[in-house]
C-alpha cells in the first residue's frame, strides 16, 4: 500500500544579508514567479554570517516585501523568520497587514524569537536573554493575531508582562481573514510545539536531518492534539545546489564556497536525479507539503530555472 502525501510546493528562500540589494531580490522574485514556484521568502537579518562582507548592506524584510507586493502578481511572499526583537508587536501587525493588502492577500508571516546576537549589537537593538525573548515571542503572537482577529468596529486590549495595548482600533485588517498564515519553527522540545499549536498554521524546520525533523513534527502533532487541533502543515528549509551533470553541480558548489560532498550530506544537492530522489526521501519520511529551497547565489537565475524545469516535474 502506497502512503498518500500532500502535494509538494517548492518555495524560493533567500538570505539577502549575505549580499543582495532590492534589485537583486526583485529579479529573483520575478524569475521565481515566472518559473512557477509557489512562494518567495527571505530571511530577516541585518548582519551577514560566515565571513561574507554583505555588500552592499542589509535590506529590511518588510520594506522589501512591500515593494515586491506591488511588483509581482501571483507568487506568495513571506519571511523565515521575522525576528520579534526588531519590532514592537503593534507596528509589526500594521506592517504585515499593509503588505498583505498591497499584495492582494499573498503574505505569509514566519516569526521567531530572534537568535543572532551580533546583529543586535551592530545596530543597537536590545537582545534580552533567551527566556525573556521567548516570553516576548509568545506575547507578540498573542498581540498580532489578536489585532488581526478583532472584529471590525471593536477594540483590542492586552496586558502582558512586556507589552500593553489599550483600546486599540485593531486596524488595518489584512486582506486575508482572519490573517495571513502564521509560520512557527524550531527544535524546542516543549514550549515551541505548544506555541505552534496555539498560533501557527505551518511548522517549519530549517537545515536539519530527516530523523530530527520526524521527532519534532511528532511533538508538534502531539501538542496540537492536546488542544483539539489537527496537524499543522509541515515544511522544511534546505540549501539547494543542482547541476545537469556533475561538472555543473561542482561549479555551483564552488560558487557558494561549499564542498560537493558536504552539500550532498547537508542539503538538497547533486545532479537532477539525485535531488529528485533526495526530495522523495524527505516526502516519504516527513509528509512535508512545502520545501523551502535556499538559493545562495542570487545572481544565478538559471539555477532557479533548472530546478523548476527539470526537478519539479518529477516530484
Amino acid at each position: 500500500m502506497t502512503t498518500a502525501h500532500p502535494p509538494l510546493r517548492l518555495r524560493v528562500f533567500t538570505e539577502p544579508q549575505q549580499g543582495a540589494d532590492y534589485a537583486d531580490l526583485l529579479a529573483v522574485a520575478r524569475r521565481a514567479e515566472d518559473a512557477g514556484y509557489d512562494a518567495f521568502f527571505r530571511s530577516d537579518h541585518y548582519l551577514p554570517m560566515g565571513g561574507a562582507d554583505g555588500l552592499p548592506g542589509p535590506t529590511d524584510a518588510w520594506i522589501t516585501l512591500a515593494g515586491l507586493a506591488r511588483e509581482t502578481g501571483s507568487i506568495r511572499l513571506g519571511t523565515l523568520m521575522t525576528a520579534i526583537t526588531f519590532r514592537l508587536p503593534g507596528p509589526l501587525a500594521i506592517s504585515v497587514a499593509q503588505v498583505d493588502r498591497m499584495s492582494g492577500g499573498r503574505v505569509e508571516f514566519g516569526v521567531g524569537s530572534g537568535w543572532y546576537g551580533d546583529e543586535h549589537t551592530a545596530y543597537g537593538i536590545p537582545f534580552p536573554d533567551l527566556g525573556e525573548r521567548f516570553e516576548r515571542y509568545a506575547e507578540q503572537l498573542a498581540v498580532i493575531t489578536g489585532l488581526w482577529r478583532t472584529p471590525d468596529g471593536e477594540r483590542f486590549s492586552f496586558r502582558g508582562k512586556h507589552y500593553e495595548l489599550t483600546d486599540s482600533p485593531a486596524l488595518p485588517k489584512p486582506a486575508q481573514r482572519p490573517g495571513p498564515p502564521v509560520i512557527i519553527g524550531g527544535f524546542g522540545a516543549r514550549s515551541t510545539p505548544r506555541l505552534a499549536a496555539k498560533y501557527a498554521d505551518e511548522f517549519n524546520l530549517p537545515f536539519a536531518g530527516i530523523d530530527a525533523c520526524v521527532e519534532q513534527f511528532a511533538r508538534v502533532d502531539a501538542a496540537c492534539a492536546a488542544v483539539g487541533r489537527g496537524p499543522l502543515e509541515r515544511s522544511v528549509a534546505q540549501v539547494v545546489c543542482v547541476g545537469r551533470d556533475e561538472a555543473e553541480f561542482v561549479r555551483r558548489a564552488a560558487a557558494i564556497g561549499r564542498e560537493p560532498g558536504e552539500l550532498r550530506e547537508n542539503g538538497v544537492a547533486g545532479t537532477v536525479g539525485e535531488v529528485v530522489d533526495e526530495i522523495g526521501r524527505w516526502r516519504e519520511a516527513t509528509a512535508i507539503s512545502k520545501l523551502y529551497l535556499q538559493f545562495l547565489d542570487l545572481s544565478d537565475l538559471e539555477h532557479l530555472d533548472l530546478v523548476a524545469a527539470e526537478v519539479a516535474p518529477q516530484l
